[in-house]
């Protein structure tokens, strides 16, 4: 989906309804600042806000999809682009969580077998020092390109919003977590919290 386009539908059916994006907001008990984002193009309405976003813009959620009002005749074709996408970036998303986990478990068994070479075998000093530095690069750059990938797989639900979004990966790396969520700052309404890792929307 072409969230430009989506952003820039939205903005103008708003401004032809004659709503301000703080207007348009408090009908969707969110704040402006969700509203700038989608029509910017930085993020996309929640599942959840889609049917309330469409009745306030009278618009259907398949023209808010497509990012234009969609004729009679091309709805059904619309229909089904619109629901290949989602399906499509779910499927994406599914794939990257899995290498981001395929990718940990490798850096994890490396680094066991290269910190066990070098307690174990009766390796010179300077050859010991090399195989625990290599296992120190292994897990920094296996850990990062898990964390790269777990990043970009899916969103996160702010628990006071509820709006998804994807974390910078400064603020992904950053983030105290536990094995579903991370304490990551809301970029819709700006507070902190504990936000759940979801996969697909």
């Amino acid at each position: 989906m072409d969230q430009i386009k989506i952003g820039r539908f939205v903005a103008e059916t708003r401004r032809a309804k004659g709503l301000t994006q703080r207007q348009l907001a408090d009908q969707l008990s969110i704040s402006d600042k969700t509203i700038s984002k989608w029509e910017t193009g930085k993020g996309l309405p929640d599942v959840s806000l889609m049917l309330p976003l469409c009745q306030a813009l009278d618009i259907t959620v398949n023209d808010l999809l497509t990012g234009a009002r969609v004729s009679a005749s091309d709805y059904q074709q619309k229909a089904e682009e619109n629901m290949m996408d989602l399906i499509k970036e779910n499927q994406e998303n599914k794939k990257r969580f899995a290498l981001s986990m395929v990718c940990a478990a490798i850096t994890v068994i490396a680094v066991v077998a290269l910190v066990f070479l070098a307690s174990y075998l009766d390796l010179p000093v300077p050859a010991r020092v090399a195989v625990l530095a290599l296992a120190v690069a292994t897990a920094v750059a296996g850990i990062g390109a898990a964390a790269v990938l777990e990043a970009q797989a899916g969103y996160y639900e702010c628990p006071a919003c509820h709006e998804l979004f994807v974390p910078t990966l400064g603020e992904y790396v950053r983030g105290y977590h536990t094995l579903t969520k991370r304490r990551l700052t809301c970029p819709h309404c700006g507070k902190t919290g504990m936000c759940r890792h979801k996969i697909v929307r």
